[in-house]
């Protein structure tokens, strides 16, 4: 048994695994079935011991704490509005998908796909909170804060930027909608039970048609998702 497990340890799949970690995270991973987990979306595998799910609420709660202390120091007289919305700014799913793609995450999260609902969708956002919640569990609060620090916030999130950036993209839509004479609408297109909390998917529908969708745990923050979605993708996120 002890040669087996040795050979399977050791086996090109495993070996090449942890090198693609080690190649997105930055450091070599300790426990890399965690981290397998954290990059497994539910539709691949349905078990909640499976997918990253569970991580991905673990993980949430971290980073929005160690947003939230970042920011504290950060901005020492700014209020508490000025601070939450900057939070909200960094720890959206359109933000946090945003990082994944450009860190390199997309290239190893296993998910369906042909299920081309997945594509507008903010999975590997959600996959980005399972793997905080998975370099916690390996590595501790400690290293966990450092590594947010240096691998996502600092090298993706840019203070300025964000300080400018337009967070009520529903606004934004509306008053577009009401220049051009467009019905604008933000419909409940699904509603489900995922890893224990409610999961809305809201669309944006303009004259009966379906430009956007967004994903969240709450129907304001899923139509904002969609909302941010339909901005960019009608080109009002360049218009002054």
């Amino acid at each position: 048994m002890g040669l087996i497990d040795s050979i399977f340890k050791a086996s090109p799949e495993k070996t090449s695994f942890k090198k693609q970690l080690k190649n997105v995270l930055g450091f070599t991973p300790g426990n890399t079935e965690l981290y397998r987990t954290a990059l497994t979306h539910r539709s691949m595998k349905d078990g909640a011991s499976e997918n990253n799910e569970r991580l991905e609420y673990l993980g949430d709660a971290i980073l929005s704490g160690i947003v939230a202390d970042f920011l504290f120091m950060k901005y020492p007289y700014k209020e508490e509005g000025f601070l939450t919305e900057m939070r909200s700014k960094m720890v959206n799913r359109v933000t946090l998908n945003d990082v994944a793609v450009k860190m390199g995450l997309k290239k190893i999260v296993y998910f369906n796909k042909f299920d081309n609902s997945l594509k507008v969708s903010q999975i590997f956002g959600n996959t980005l909170e399972a793997v905080v919640g998975a370099v916690y569990l390996d590595k501790g609060f400690k290293k966990t804060k450092t590594w947010v620090l240096e691998r996502i916030i600092l090298p993706y999130m840019f203070m300025e930027d964000l300080e400018n950036l337009e967070i009520n993209h529903k606004n934004k839509l509306y008053g577009w909608a009401n220049k051009n004479g467009k019905n604008l609408e933000f419909e409940t297109l699904e509603e489900k039970m995922e890893g224990g909390r409610r999961l809305f998917t809201i669309g944006a529908v303009v004259d009966g048609e379906l430009i956007a969708q967004g994903k969240a745990y709450n129907k304001k923050d899923a139509s904002q998702v969609a909302a941010q979605i339909a901005v960019e993708k009608l080109g009002l996120s360049k218009e002054e």
